[in-house]
Order: C-alpha cells, then sequence, then structure tokens
C-alpha cells in the first residue's frame, strides 16, 4: 500500500480533518492507544498537551495508507503494517490514533503517532523517514501479492500524473480534472523542441503563453487563470526558461489576461457557461445517489453497532455468571478453578471481539462493491467530460487565432458563474459562433 507520512502539529485541525464526514462516506475511529481521552480530538490535544513540555513543534507524525484501489484489505492487514512501520520509525509503544475512511469505493486508513518520548522528553528523531516508508511499502506491495506500482520498482519510472496539494487545489479551483490537465500541459511539452513550437502547442489548447510575476513563464486559459509550467509539466524552471528562451515580446500576465478579455465574445462565454452548467448537472445527479448509499449504508453499520454492543452486554454477563459468591467462591479461588473461568472467559472475549470484527468486515466489503459502481460512472463522467474540455480548448485556441476576433467584440469578465438555468450545448452553434458566423443559420 502507499505510506506517505508527515511530521506535524495543530492537533484540533487534524482531528477536524480526520472526522469529517462531508468529504467521507463513512469514518470510523478504530483505535486510541495510550492515551486517556475517549475522542479523537481528546486524544490529539492530549499528545499536545505533553509536547507543551518540550521545545518539538512538530510533535505527531501523521501517515495515511492506501491500499490497491481493487483490494478488499481486511483490517487484521492494515493493523499488521502499523506495526511494521512503528518497528520501522523507532515509533512503537507511542501513542497512536487510527482512523478508517472509505469514500469512492475504497477503503484506507490514517493513524498519528506522538513523537515525544515522555522518560526522556524529547522528540524522537524520524531521520529518512521517507525512504523508510517506501522500503515498508514495497514490501507490504510484495507480502500480500499486490500489484507493485512502477514507482516503487523505480524510481525513475515513477507515475508523472501524480501531482502535488497546489495543483489539485488549483485545478479544483477552475473545476477541471487535475490528472487530465497536467497530461495536456506534458503532451505540449513533449510535442515541442523550442519555444515557438510550444507556444504554438498552447495555443492550439485555447492557453496564451506568458511571463510569470516571478521570473518564470504561465500558460493563460480563457478563464485569465495562470498555470505554472514548470509545476504542471514536470520539468525545472531552468528548462523551462532555455526551451521558452527563442520566443520574443511574450506579454505579462496582465496583458495575457487582457488580451483573452479582448478575444474572447460574449457568445463564446456563454456556450462555455452553458457546457460547465451542463456537466455541473451530471455532477449533481450523481451527488445525490452517493448520499441516498450513503445514509443507508450509515444506517445499516449503526444497526451492526447495536446489535453487537447488545449482543457484547449478554456475553459479559453470561461470563461473569461463571464465578461463585461466597464460600464456593473462596473454594473456587483456593482451587484453581477461578483461574480457569478467568482463561476461558479470556479466549471466549478474543473469539467474540475477532467474530464482531469478521462482522464488521464483511459488511464494508459488502458496501465497498455497492459504491464501486457508482465510481464507474463518476469516472466515465470525467473521461467523457475531459474530452469535451480538450475540443473545447482547441475551438478556443481556433476563435483567438482568428481574424476576426477581437473585432466589435464586447469587454467581459474573464471569471464566470455557472448560468442556472443552462441548457446543454448545441455544437453546430458553437462551431458557427468559432467560425465568426451567426449561431442561427
Amino acid at each position: 500500500m502507499i505510506l506517505k507520512g508527515s511530521q506535524r502539529g495543530g492537533a484540533a485541525k487534524l482531528a477536524a480533518h480526520l472526522m469529517r464526514l462531508d468529504e467521507n462516506d463513512h469514518v470510523e475511529l478504530h483505535e486510541l492507544r495510550g492515551v486517556s481521552a475517549g475522542t479523537l480530538r481528546g486524544a490529539l490535544r492530549e499528545m499536545e498537551a505533553v509536547a507543551k513540555g518540550t521545545r518539538c513543534r512538530q510533535h505527531m507524525f501523521s501517515l495515511s495508507l492506501s491500499p490497491p484501489e481493487n483490494e478488499v484489505v481486511p483490517v487484521a492487514v492494515f493493523e499488521a503494517a502499523l506495526e511494521r512501520i512503528e518497528t520501522k520509525l523507532g515509533l512503537s509503544g507511542q501513542p497512536r490514533a487510527v482512523v478508517f475512511h472509505e469514500k469512492e469505493g475504497r477503503r484506507h486508513a490514517h493513524a498519528v503517532w506522538s513523537r515525544i518520548d515522555v522518560e526522556k522528553m524529547t522528540a524522537i528523531n524520524l531521520a529518512f523517514f521517507k525512504r523508510r516508508l517506501s522500503e515498508v511499502s514495497r514490501e507490504l506491495y510484495l507480502d500480500n501479492s499486490w500489484r507493485l506500482p512502477n514507482g516503487l520498482r523505480d524510481q525513475a519510472n515513477r507515475n508523472p500524473m501524480n501531482f502535488s496539494r497546489e495543483e489539485w487545489q488549483q485545478a479544483k479551483r477552475t473545476k477541471q480534472d487535475p490528472q487530465a490537465l497536467k497530461l495536456l500541459f506534458r503532451e505540449c511539452w513533449a510535442a515541442s523542441d523550442s519555444g515557438e513550437a510550444l507556444k504554438g502547442a498552447l495555443d492550439e489548447k485555447g492557453f496564451l503563453l506568458a511571463r510569470g510575476d516571478r521570473r518564470g513563464f504561465v500558460a493563460v486559459d480563457w478563464r485569465c487563470e495562470p498555470y505554472s509550467l514548470s509545476r504542471w509539466t514536470g520539468e525545472t524552471a531552468k528548462a523551462v526558461k532555455n526551451r521558452v528562451s527563442d520566443v520574443a515580446d511574450l506579454p505579462n500576465i496582465t496583458d495575457a489576461q487582457a488580451m483573452i478579455a479582448a478575444r474572447m465574445s460574449e457568445r463564446l462565454i456563454r456556450f462555455l457557461r452553458e457546457e460547465e452548467a451542463a456537466l455541473a448537472e451530471s455532477a449533481v445527479r450523481l451527488r445525490a445517489q452517493k448520499d441516498a448509499l450513503r445514509h443507508r449504508q450509515r444506517a445499516e453499520r449503526q444497526a451492526q453497532r447495536a446489535r453487537q454492543e447488545a449482543r457484547e452486554i449478554d456475553e459479559v454477563r453470561l461470563r461473569a455468571a461463571r464465578f461463585r459468591h461466597g464460600l464456593g467462591g473462596l473454594w473456587d479461588l483456593v482451587s484453581g478453578k477461578t483461574r480457569r473461568i478467568r482463561r476461558q472467559n479470556e479466549k471466549e472475549a478474543e473469539a467474540a471481539a475477532a467474530r464482531d470484527q469478521d462482522e464488521q468486515d464483511r459488511l464494508a466489503t459488502r458496501q465497498l462493491g455497492e459504491r464501486r459502481p457508482l465510481r464507474q460512472e463518476e469516472r466515465e463522467v470525467r473521461r467523457r467530460a475531459a474530452g469535451r474540455t480538450a475540443e473545447l480548448r482547441q475551438d478556443i485556441g481556433r476563435y483567438l487565432g482568428s481574424p476576426l476576433a477581437g473585432s466589435e467584440v464586447p469587454d467581459v469578465e474573464c471569471h464566470v458563474a455557472h448560468a442556472p438555468d443552462a441548457k446543454p450545448v448545441d455544437r453546430g452553434r458553437w462551431s458557427r459562433a468559432v467560425a465568426g458566423l451567426s449561431p442561427d443559420p
């Protein structure tokens, strides 16, 4: 499984993030160890209070464990992985919290350790923890017979479509697929061997090449959103500068945004709004289906927890009734019968806990299976949306290069909102608008 860890502080923010139900279908606080609190927020605040006795600011180590998408991974595998990680990083016995998340038809886990050694009141040094996590991740893939990702086989073969948090946030802000967007920029980079070629490749996709505010180079789309070339192509700033060095008179971001605003017609922007509104309508429909499924599954889990708690109370009473009181209890204690009963009760309690966990795993596996078809439909919608977005960018690129562009074009806002009563785009009207003709033949 993929392991991503970081040293951090901010107990309250981390607890709020890990227990968010709006971004996850299901959230389960699986374990609290080495703390007296009964909630995740209380446990992390307790770790924070202990760290006040030291100078350590990043007193927690936060880790996410993401198994392969199509694998059904029981809780025992996660627990074994956590023990192996603890040993590797030197965190064995440290206070720990474990939370399970389920979303998009997948289950993953988050673990948080306190780095503070309470006996020495110093922070445990996690030197080279990324390298060690990579080694454990590779071992977990091999031990569980999962298909090893290319990036774990050889770092040189890591997936170039993996994007950073900043890239994901920018794509989310502009309502685009970050993976498709990164692929677009990498294709433009690979298809060009000079700055002019890169400029032309970006123009075809509806982007204007411009100089950034901090000596870098950016591509500006029809929304007037700038995209850092070095970030989205995965190349160094020096490589981008060398590639673009032959392009003269590049506009800055402000001038590029003004050029786009001057060239985009109000009709073109309206068609783009309608296209986005049509995609948003599909997203609303899928979101409603997800919400209905989520509510039903949460009700099933709540009912299962209630049944297990009631059964546990009955079983505890039954095991407690085996101990006699008075003289009979004293005789059982002297004869060793009490010790035998206690061992029997402990074995039965362990078996009952394993049984309950197995029932929870089976329910979670079934519910994940119910969620996956909806996940596939979401991906298909995104795939179709990416295709339509690529067509739109090509049309915008042709429009920006049209000799009719800029003539009698009203001044319009770069950033537009979704039209509430938008209808699906008429591709014929769109093509005629791009060609500078009347939308109605």
